[in-house]
């Protein structure tokens, strides 16, 4: 097997460009102009986001959440609000997103304060999903430490056998809401000089900055 030195992967960027001439005014209507190119070259899962919270011990963790949801108020996502990031989140009410569409060479990050959508929203939501989704949610303690998968499998059943047909939303779910202070887009260019707009909330105005890669 042959193994090649991790130090020397590279890859020239040379899809796009991205100047403030041809970008958006508001970072929202950058955003929706860039995942729906995502979603139009069908890359693999372009409404999965990582999601960076903070503990109360000030380590920071991450993991992989999925959009459902968008406008003005901020970026929707839905989890269990016992898991680690719901208890994070609790605590340190401040996040960061990120979206990396690999094929099309662009990165968005997104910083702000997170707080919970309402119960009708939730409840909407929840209500969409599949059954098994729904009873899914019920069945996993998540983040918590189990024996084996037997457990959820029985949990699963469980509920199944309860709930039948209509599991109501567990009192441990919903979505939560960043409402963003900061955004950056990143758009590879060729020799390393990639662009970067970021657009940072001052008084109410979406100012547009250049940074340096």
């Amino acid at each position: 097997m042959t193994t090649h030195s991790i130090a020397d992967l590279r890859k020239s960027y040379e899809r796009a460009e991205l100047n403030e001439d041809a970008s958006h005014a508001a970072p929202l209507q950058q955003f929706d102009q860039w995942l729906q190119e995502a979603i139009k070259a069908e890359i693999p899962e372009p409404n999965a986001m990582t999601l960076a919270t903070v503990g109360g011990d000030l380590r920071p963790s991450t993991r992989i959440v999925l959009i459902k949801g968008y406008d003005e108020r901020g970026i929707v996502w839905f989890t269990n609000y016992d898991s680690r990031k719901g208890r994070q989140i609790a605590g340190n009410p401040f996040a960061a997103l990120q979206f990396h569409w690999v094929e099309l060479e662009r990165v968005v990050r997104i910083e702000g304060s997170v707080e919970k959508v309402s119960d009708e929203e939730s409840d909407a939501y929840f209500h969409s999903r599949p059954l098994d989704s729904r009873i899914g949610a019920w069945a996993s303690p998540q983040s918590q430490v189990i024996p084996g998968r037997s457990l959820l499998v029985a949990n699963a059943a469980k509920y199944g056998a309860q709930f039948l047909l209509m599991p109501p939303r567990p009192p441990h779910w919903g979505g939560f809401r960043l409402k963003p202070d900061q955004w950056e887009f990143w758009q590879g260019r060729k020799s390393r000089l990639h662009d970067r707009l970021r657009y940072r909330l001052d008084q109410g105005e979406w100012i547009k900055e250049r940074l340096a890669p």
